[in-house]
């Protein structure tokens, strides 16, 4: 059966050339993760803050090296893309930020992010979103980007405000983590916004 609309996005449009570097004009580089970040990962992961808000655990370097092979290739699949957040100069890991659940026939994906311990509080998150953010709706061509958090993470919702999100509504009780069921705001920017 035909499709009533068009196409946003074709299949290729990601895969079709290598997962770019993007630089965010303020001393943040997002770039392809590599084998060698996973000591870095590892050790992020190691933070409670991170298991607050995330539902996976790292228990080893060797686990978190599959996560890093799984990102890598996921550029290939157009499922989901994943950049590791570096300081420009010393490429000291400061965080990830990602498109996940992309559908490119539609032109949506969501956008997704953490920061390591460090980096918090030095607008890391809120660049590095502003970053691809820009990448995908100028470089690329989507329509839609989301971004959801729990109701309860109050710095989420403020990543999400200083990247230009504007919060549509709250999906009740929408994602299990290791205290219970959550509330999620969601956030969305359009093409144009």
């Amino acid at each position: 059966m035909p499709f009533t609309a068009d196409v946003v996005l074709p299949a290729g449009t990601l895969s079709g050339a290598p997962q770019p570097v993007l630089r965010s004009g303020d001393g943040l580089l997002l770039r392809p993760w590599r084998a060698e970040d996973a000591p870095a990962v590892y050790a992020a992961f190691q933070d409670p803050a991170m298991h607050q808000w995330h539902i996976r655990a790292a228990d080893s370097e060797e686990e978190v090296a599959g996560w890093i092979e799984e990102w890598r290739t996921s550029w290939a699949e157009e499922r989901n893309a994943q950049w590791a957040v570096v300081d420009a100069d010393s490429d000291e890991l400061l965080g990830r930020v990602a498109l996940r659940g992309i559908l490119l026939a539609e032109g949506v994906a969501e956008v997704a992010y953490w920061t390591t311990r460090a980096a918090r509080g030095r607008g890391v998150a809120p660049r590095a979103t502003t970053a691809l953010t820009r990448w995908a709706f100028d470089e690329i061509g989507f329509h839609r980007l989301e971004l959801m958090h729990a109701t309860a993470n109050e710095a989420s919702c403020r990543v999400a405000g200083k990247a230009g999100f504007l919060l549509e509504g709250t999906r009740r009780s929408a994602a299990l983590h290791q205290d219970g069921w959550h509330d999620m705001h969601l956030h969305a920017r359009v093409q144009g916004d």
